[in-house]
């Protein structure tokens, strides 16, 4: 067996909800590659991103930390970002793996910040032909500036007449604003077909060398508005849609007014259109998945499969209806942090570096873990791949044990997620173990939520006296992460220190 450490290659969507790829869920999607893949693969059932919203999320996956400790809260490329790229100490997991002498290979979405480039951490980056140069060495307020002259072209150059009292399918009037439309058509959404294809590219390039390689390939589907193929769009009949979910008409009196305000920018669109939007949803995450079978026919035609960890995941799910809502944001329902996660190992290996004394295995076949697994677990994972020691401490743990058939000496039993609320700000922290899900809503008042019994998620509990007990416990976990992870919501000014209960949580 050859001492070359494995190559790793990381397909990541854009907002796909975890559903899509299960095949026991009401929303699978036609998925023939995914499918072929996960019987080859550990599925991680319960993979979750920390944070609902593409920059906070993809730099916790490449940095192997939580937004308090990376620094990105929320679109680093807009007028009122609240941060703009990784605080400066911050050394993302690619640069362990670029000095331990990997090719790095990225094609495709970054969105981690505004003015770092994926290059000055150690990846090699394949542009579309036109692509932007990320401008370097501006300041805040240059950045601030482009970002606000940017946004106002937009807005003064799209026409924002009344469009009339008509709607087109989908389309949802916005007084002042544009029209929005939720769903369509188009031969090639975002690129994403340039993007695999320059990712195929750099693959043979990464496997024509002699050194190991890790190769990231991000696209934007199956990101809103869905607007998939129309060949895709055809695999759907109407008649074979999923039903809407059953939280679709959950009112949410009990939960906080911007849920409901944001459930109301679309309640134009009458039910069928909901299920319209349903059908292209799934056809887009059905493109997503030929192209990701696009990777791994290059993969097989380049030698390299059998000595390559390959990984499919995204950075956020989508309501997809749930609750009325679609897209993504500060409602914390589970679907909009539930992420599909499947990694195939590869043959050469499949014991971690610090046990290469043991047999190889083959691949598992087509193995689920249930455990509550994060984004920020993969930079671990890779790194013990690779036999490589990171200088840096993360907060993610190696999946490596999982993946090779066994079950790690101690897991965690919850999860922990974090978002200041996308560009309409609000503090929220949440906890979720396998039975409740507390929600800090520094903007509204709190939820609790049953997730054995309700797990839509359709009643909260937080005002109850009977779960108070429960809410306290739920808080000192809270408070212990928000602490130990460096969460800067510590200020005890009476004005703004409105969690129901503080960190220091005395005995009854």
């Amino acid at each position: 067996m050859s001492d070359k450490p494995s190559n790793i290659l990381i397909f990541m969507t854009d907002q796909q909800h975890a559903g899509t790829v299960c095949p026991s869920h009401r929303l699978k999607a036609k998925t023939p590659n995914i499918d072929r893949f996960r019987e080859q693969s550990v599925s991680f059932t319960q993979a979750y991103c920390p944070s609902p919203h593409c920059c906070p999320s993809r730099a916790s996956f490449f940095t192997s930390l939580f937004p308090s400790e990376h620094g990105v809260w929320n679109n680093v490329n807009v007028t009122n970002a609240l941060s703009r790229g990784l605080f400066p100490s911050v050394r993302p997991w690619s640069v362990d793996l670029r000095e331990a002498g990997y090719d790095l290979g990225f094609v495709g979405k970054w969105h981690v910040s505004n003015h770092q480039s994926p290059a000055e951490y150690g990846w090699n980056i394949a542009r579309l032909p036109g692509a932007k140069i990320m401008a370097k060495g501006d300041d805040s307020e240059t950045q601030y500036q482009r970002a606000r002259d940017r946004e106002l072209k937009r807005l003064m150059n799209t026409g924002v007449a009344n469009p009339g009292p008509e709607r087109a399918p989908g389309q949802i009037h916005r007084p002042g604003y544009e029209s929005y439309t939720h769903y369509g058509v188009r031969e090639n959404p975002f690129r994403d077909s340039e993007v695999v294809d320059l990712g195929a590219s750099e693959l043979q390039r990464l496997a024509d060398g002699n050194d190991p390689w890790c190769l990231y390939v991000g696209t934007l589907g199956p990101h809103d508005p869905y607007t998939p193929p129309a060949r895709f769009l055809a695999m759907y009949d109407d008649d074979e849609l999923p039903p809407l979910p059953p939280s679709f008409h959950d009112p949410m009196d009990d939960k906080p007014a911007l849920y409901r305000r944001t459930r109301d920018r679309f309640s134009q669109l009458t039910e069928d259109e909901h299920r319209q939007a349903i059908r292209h949803y799934l056809a887009f995450c059905s493109y997503e998945d030929a192209l990701f079978g696009q990777m791994l026919d290059t993969l097989d035609q380049t030698g390299q499969a059998d000595q390559t960890m390959v990984v499919f995941l995204s950075d956020h799910g989508d309501y997809v209806g749930e609750h009325g809502l679609w897209c993504k944001g500060l409602p914390a329902f589970d679907s909009a942090y539930h992420v599909p996660a499947i990694v195939r190992m590869p043959k050469k290996e499949s014991q971690s570096q610090s046990s290469r004394e043991s047999p190889p295995q083959s691949r598992p076949r087509s193995i689920d873990i249930d455990a509550p697994v994060s984004l920020l677990d993969f930079g671990p994972t890779f790194l013990e791949l690779a036999g490589v020691k990171t200088t840096k401490p993360m907060s993610g743990q190696s999946l490596m044990s999982w993946l090779n058939g066994q079950k790690p000496d101690a897991w965690r039993d919850s999860l922990f997620f974090q978002t200041n609320g996308n560009e309409t700000y609000g503090i929220q922290r949440s906890v979720m173990t396998s039975k409740w899900k507390l929600v800090f809503n520094a903007f509204d008042y709190d939820e609790l939520y049953n997730r054995r019994d309700d797990p839509d998620q359709l009643y909260n509990l937080a005002k109850n006296p009977a779960y108070h007990e429960i809410v306290r416990e739920l808080y000192a976990l809270l408070w212990q992460h928000m602490i130990r992870h460096g969460d800067d919501y510590i200020n005890t000014y009476i004005m703004t220190a409105l969690a129901e209960y503080g960190p220091v949580i005395q005995d009854k």
